[in-house]
């Protein structure tokens, strides 16, 4: 087996921050001191366990954690109880309570993460020589402890707001975005080889994984602000990523469109053509355009050339001179499709007339 290969399995692509980390500590050593405190007995695991797993990256995801660990305890630990009741301290005991909560969290219908906390409960509560039903119930309150210590620490101290990983995505899928649209404007104008025209595809096709990623960061970060003391300062700024998306997913599919029919209908012939010509440099100014709305949404690093909107007016072209129409007249829809998403926005954002 490939090293590389094997260590991708427990190894992550990015290592979680720092703080994350030091909030996990701070909730796992504050639950168990509190519990222990509040419960003498048995070493409160259940609470440290239990704080260890609420302490998530958004408030509202240790939320979600806290309620999973909280039903999968309380099952576990019946189930734990009632087995011993019946059948004493044996070690088959635990066999079968691993079993039996297996599948009653299937029959119940309990998330992956549900399911296994109820086995793994039952397991401990049989396995630290607890059966009465004191026992039960002083695990549960302990299980409770830990998982509102975890909640508190996490919106307590520093809680995440995930705009900044948003933020780079977009940035990312604007620059791709507007480079594909000027490789597009490029190709227009020149002869173009085989391996050109497959390269061309290949690199309009990276825009689509690079929109999803973008979406499904908004949502995290639209997520981190759920039951965040820090969201009203962060709002506004998801709600723009959000806007801006919305306005480049559709000239994403329209420039793979593009691209596509330029690919299945080039010949040597359409670098002569003068309303092609003409759509090049239409490409180009889109591709400023598109610049510019990812840099008023103050998500892209690149400089700009200028502040104005290119699309100032719509193409005007004559009917073309050749057989070409079929490709043109694609090329013309989806520009004029492209245009309405760009300078809609434009007439509120744009300098004063």
């Amino acid at each position: 087996m490939n090293p590389m290969r094997f260590s991708d399995r427990f190894r992550a692509t990015r290592r979680a921050p720092i703080l994350q980390v030091l909030k996990s500590a701070v909730a796992t050593v504050a639950a168990w001191l509190i519990a222990g405190w509040l419960i003498p007995g048995p070493l409160p695991v259940f609470a440290a366990i239990a704080a260890l797993l609420v302490v998530q990256p958004s408030v509202n995801q240790s939320l979600g954690k806290a309620l999973e660990r909280s039903v999968g305890v309380i099952a576990g630990v019946v189930i734990a109880s009632l087995l011993g009741l019946v059948f004493g301290p044996n070690s088959w005991v635990i066999l079968a309570a691993i079993l039996v909560a297996l599948l009653a969290a299937w029959a119940g219908r309990m998330t992956a993460g549900t399911s296994n906390q109820v086995a793994i409960s039952a397991m401990l509560v049989l396995a630290l020589g607890g059966t009465s039903p004191e026992y039960a119930l002083d695990r549960v309150i302990e299980t409770l402890i830990g998982a509102i210590i975890g909640i508190v620490v996490n919106a307590v101290i520093v809680p995440p707001v995930l705009a900044g990983p948003a933020r780079e995505q977009l940035a990312r899928l604007g620059s791709e975005l507007a480079a594909s649209v000027d490789r597009l404007g490029e190709a227009l104008l020149a002869p173009q080889r085989s391996a050109g025209l497959t390269e061309l595809m290949l690199e309009v096709r990276l825009m689509r994984p690079m929109r999803d990623a973008a979406g499904a960061a908004i949502t995290d970060a639209e997520e981190s602000l759920t039951l965040n003391p820090r969201r009203s300062a962060h709002r506004a700024d998801i709600a723009e990523q959000r806007r801006l998306l919305a306005r480049l997913s559709p000239i994403v599919t329209q420039v793979g469109g593009m691209t596509r029919a330029f690919v299945d209908h080039y010949d040597d012939g359409l670098a002569t053509e003068p309303t092609v010509r003409a759509i090049a440099e239409q490409l180009h100014r889109v591709a400023h355009d598109i610049r510019l709305a990812v840099h008023l949404a103050d998500v892209d690093p690149e400089p700009l050339t200028s502040a104005i909107p290119a699309l100032t007016a719509p193409l005007q072209i004559l009917p073309p001179k050749s057989d070409h129409w079929i490709l043109i007249g694609s090329l013309m829809e989806d520009l004029r499709r492209i245009r309405e998403e760009l300078v809609e926005e434009d007439v509120d954002t744009g300098p004063p007339s």
